[in-house]
């Protein structure tokens, strides 16, 4: 009889707060090189155990996930009452390579502006190949994996929901891609020639010219700069409801690795949406700042008789009328 135990799978415990995927149906990503990684997965014949990893990801069984470079780690909930660790490795690109990419990306000038701005240009597959590289994996090897789950499948569900969730991820910032093959994205501009180091050098004045004095300012009246001059009414210019609700955090993108049921940008319209009126209201004056109202002191119909000095009362009566009643008062003996 052999010894080998096979792995019956059971029901995944339930998981308050996990990281649930923002689709609940269809794909998992919406940019280009998100569903280029999701396609690069599912070329590789893992089975019926992407699917299952998906459920994974929309039931919010995934409870933590850290992106290094080179490796992701994830805590992912199964049937046991102690999640499983996973680890995802990749293999990273050397220096040398990361500086042919570099040669190769200076000569696209339009490729180089949409990496600048954020985006992941559609011909940077091409620019890894012109280097003799590739930015996705070519097969399942180029990926190491480690799960403590006892499911000996590679990858098993519990590695397949961080790969799903991976590819959201990628939508919110491409430049993972680059982390996880060994390069961040400060560095990758730092290569490029567009780090933080690189300032514009500006040209100072000839010193043979002459230059014209400066004219002296007029001396600043303190009454004129604490208000004592009647500010105009278009100082502050049009003032009007934002056209587009939420424009700096959809500016932004999405939060990393959300938790919430909502898409995360859905879930803060309705707040923008009612304090959007209520500032303009507060800037016309119409009301007051809940601040204002809960220092104003309140109106007591009553009014409130002040103790004599000396004397502490207990709910009205006197400390002293308390001990003596009931009793009378002993005359002194000399």
């Amino acid at each position: 009889m052999s010894w080998w135990r096979y792995y019956t799978p059971k029901p995944a415990r339930e998981v308050k707060g996990g990281i649930k995927a923002q689709s609940r149906r269809g794909n998992f990503a919406t940019s280009w090189w998100g569903l280029r990684w999701i396609k690069v997965l599912e070329s590789f014949d893992i089975g019926e155990r992407l699917n299952r990893g998906r459920t994974y990801a929309r039931k919010g069984q995934v409870m933590d996930i850290e992106i290094e470079k080179g490796a992701v780690r994830a805590a992912v909930q199964g049937s046991r009452s102690r999640p499983y660790e996973v680890e995802i490795r990749f293999r990273p690109l050397s220096r040398a390579q990361w500086h042919q990419v570099s040669k190769a990306l200076a000569d696209r000038f339009i490729s180089l502006a949409k990496l600048l701005a954020g985006e992941m240009p559609e011909d940077i597959e091409e620019v890894f190949k012109s280097a003799e590289l590739s930015l996705f994996p070519h097969q399942l090897r180029d990926l190491e994996t480690d799960c403590s789950c006892p499911d000996w499948s590679n990858p098993c569900k519990h590695t397949a929901a961080v790969y799903y969730l991976l590819a959201e991820e990628f939508d919110r910032d491409p430049f993972l891609l680059f982390k996880l093959r060994g390069l961040t994205r400060e560095e990758l501009f730092e290569l490029l020639g567009y780090g933080p180091a690189t300032t514009a050098v500006i040209p100072g004045p000839d010193r043979n010219e002459v230059s014209e004095p400066v004219p002296e300012e007029p001396p600043l009246e303190p009454a004129s700069f604490w208000g004592g001059e009647e500010w105009p009414g278009d100082l502050f210019g049009e003032v009007s409801l934002p056209a587009v609700t939420a424009s700096l955090p959809k500016r932004l993108g999405n939060f990393p690795f959300w938790r919430g049921r909502t898409p995360f940008l859905e879930a803060l319209e309705p707040f923008y949406l009612k304090a959007a009126p209520l500032g303009m209201e507060i800037y016309l004056g119409l009301i007051k700042p809940q601040a204002e109202e809960d220092n104003t002191p309140a109106k007591s119909s009553k009014p409130v008789k002040s103790s004599p000095k000396g004397t502490k009362t207990c709910k009205g009566k006197s400390i002293l009328s308390r001990r003596t009643r009931g009793k009378t008062p002993r005359k002194k003996t000399k």
